[in-house]
């Protein structure tokens, strides 16, 4: 399948473009899309190259629950896809107020899995438009560090995940003093918050079902970790993190006690791990009905926050260092990213928004 596509409906044609002209101020700018559907989430970005990065012009997200049972059964179930339909549906009307708009739609790991992915990506493209790509655990981890590498300092390696709703993924990466990026290894785990939701279940306690989840994390990462990170490299300081998930922004929104989730104050923030398990803790003593009326966590997310919080913290329990940064970005930049530098402009991921300066307050 094309790495990118437009919409199959009147008026979407390639984006027209000169070869690196980035400038805001082009009379006809070019307009690229990016669709991330996710075994949770149908998210949206629109934008136009802008000087070295690029401006969004317009976004969406919805909670779809692609994933929904596909581990237990094997395929997407009808009112998952019909879920998902709906939003990309959305995505479309969307497309269409930005004629010329170039499109690369993806599908993870609810899609990978499924054995009726074939049948949903046809009818994706005849109710929609939308062409979706399928891609790989290494194409995915790719275009996710591809969009945070701006966040990255001068130490030698790197931890960066995702914690998605089938699956996390974490990669080992080599950083040179040039700022490139090598990825020496990454690990797909088909464990993510849905799918541990579902599978844990039918532990009742909340402290005991937190405790399975975080020690199957743990065991799964230990032969990866003894693999990369000998402990000489951890406490030489040689080693940083990078978290891009709906579980680390929605804890770094908690520990910096927003009144309501603001991206700007969220993405390239430092979220000490002691604030993590003040977080982890608060979250495990919230009733339900707090949980769905946080303003950072939200009836969606609620449920399915104590398996965010169990991967996030084997993660931790695996590399104890002292802090991470929180990326709000993922693979629908890294999409952007790609589909702009092949048509020629000069896409620098360093000159996305850094924010390193919210202070998060001693306690929770």
């Amino acid at each position: 399948m094309s790495r990118d596509s437009v919409l199959t409906t009147p008026g979407h044609t390639n984006a027209a473009s000169e070869p690196g002209n980035s400038r805001c101020l082009s009379s006809h700018p070019p307009l690229y899309g990016a669709i991330d559907l996710g075994s949770s989430n149908c998210r949206l970005l629109v934008a136009r190259p802008c000087n070295s990065g690029f401006k969004v012009v317009d976004a969406f997200s919805r909670v779809v629950r692609l994933g929904e049972g596909v581990r237990e059964k094997g395929y997407l179930c009808q009112g998952a896809m019909d879920r998902a339909i709906e939003a990309l549906r959305i995505c479309a009307k969307k497309l269409r107020k930005h004629p010329g708009v170039k499109l690369r739609a993806v599908a993870t790991e609810a899609c990978r899995s499924a054995d009726n992915r074939d049948e949903f990506v046809r009818q994706v493209r005849e109710e929609t438009g939308i062409a979706l790509d399928i891609i790989n655990p290494e194409e995915e981890s790719r275009l996710a560090l591809q969009a945070c590498s701006a966040l990255l300092d001068e130490r030698p390696y790197a931890i960066v995940f995702d914690i998605g709703g089938g699956s996390t993924e974490i990669c080992w990466i080599k950083v040179a003093k040039t700022g490139e990026t090598r990825c020496i290894e990454t690990l797909s785990m088909p464990c993510g918050v849905l799918c541990l939701t579902e599978r844990y279940a039918g532990v009742e306690n909340r402290r005991d079902r937190f405790e399975a989840m975080r020690s199957e994390i743990r065991e799964r990462l230990e032969d990866f970790a003894q693999r990369n990170c000998c402990s000489d490299i951890l406490d030489d300081n040689k080693v940083q993190m990078i978290g891009t998930s709906g579980t680390v922004t929605t804890f770094c929104g908690i520990a910096l006690g927003l009144e309501r989730y603001e991206r700007h104050k969220v993405d390239g923030s430092d979220l000490r791990f002691d604030d993590a398990e003040r977080v982890t803790e608060l979250l495990l003593r919230m009733e339900a009905d707090k949980r769905k009326g946080h303003p950072c966590i939200g009836n969606q997310r609620a449920e399915l926050m104590d398996a965010g919080a169990a991967i996030f913290a084997a993660i931790r329990d695996i590399w104890p260092l002292a802090t991470l940064k929180v990326a709000d970005r993922g693979l629908r930049e890294g999409i952007l990213v790609d589909l702009m530098r092949a048509d020629g402009h000069a896409i620098d991921p360093c000159e996305a928004r850094r924010h390193t300066g919210a202070q998060i307050p001693a306690s929770v």
